[in-house]
């Protein structure tokens, strides 16, 4: 087996994210998604730092790894200056590179993510777009969305913006400058992270016996990655309270 923690030094931001950790379970305590998921951040650094190929797998294949939110509260209360939110980072891009990612419910959400988020940064310079946002397709949205959404120019004109103007937040990005922009992706590695996402989803779809498109989000694989929810992410604050608890005895 490929030698799972010398991939992970490689990512920088395992370098700094963990130097010195004595396990004491601050990260834990501060940490808001430790509230609400079964997730504890001191674990996943334990487990990390037995430097266990077998262990590390199963992390990368789980869905722990996705629950945390990037707020980085660890690192503003760690005694060590450790942050395992970036040792987080580090192991959601190395499972999004060899494919574990779809192995949990919460991972195989990254292909949605790629398929909206990603493709909108290369397609129009923003992350998301509004014309974007169908509300047939996300209802959630409610119906103050639905009217703005209907009314798009209108609406923007009152708040003092122009839908694919040549001014403000809404303007639209230069082609130049998305070519430029496509161009950072294919020397920094993002297309071949993307091409990953896009590969072990298909072979996911595949294994699942769910249809799957080459481009767009109108089929089951994607409804499936977007919908799908086991209910058996959240917990009991008193069990992570526990945890905790039991961590600094």
């Amino acid at each position: 087996m490929e030698d799972l923690y010398s991939r992970l030094m490689q990512d920088v931001r395992f370098e700094e994210g963990l130097k010195a950790c004595m396990n004491c379970g601050i990260c834990t305590a501060i940490c808001p998604a430790a509230e609400y998921y079964h997730y504890d951040p001191r674990r996943i650094v334990d487990l990390v730092q037995t430097r266990n190929n077998n262990i590390i797998k199963e992390l990368l294949k789980s869905e722990t790894i996705w629950y945390c939110g990037q707020c980085m509260s660890c690192k503003t209360r760690c005694p060590r200056g450790n942050t395992p939110g970036m040792v987080i980072m580090a192991l959601r891009k190395l499972s999004q590179e060899l494919g574990y990612f779809t192995s949990s419910e919460k991972g195989r959400q990254q292909f949605a993510i790629k398929r909206t988020v990603g493709d909108n940064v290369l397609k129009h310079g923003y992350c998301i777009v509004s014309y974007d946002v169908d509300p047939e397709v996300h209802p959630e949205q409610g119906p103050a969305w639905e009217h703005y959404y209907n009314h798009l120019d209108a609406s923007l004109a009152r708040l003092g913006g122009e839908l694919n103007g040549s001014e403000g937040p809404t303007r639209l990005i230069p082609g130049e400058v998305l070519d430029e922009l496509k161009r950072i992706f294919e020397v920094t590695g993002g297309h071949d992270l993307y091409d990953a996402i896009e590969d072990a989803s298909e072979k996911k779809a595949e294994e699942m016996g769910m249809e799957f498109k080459k481009e767009g989000r109108d089929f089951e694989y994607y409804r499936h990655v977007v919908s799908a929810d086991s209910g058996c992410h959240q917990c009991e604050p008193e069990d992570v309270r526990r945890e905790v608890y039991e961590t600094r005895r």
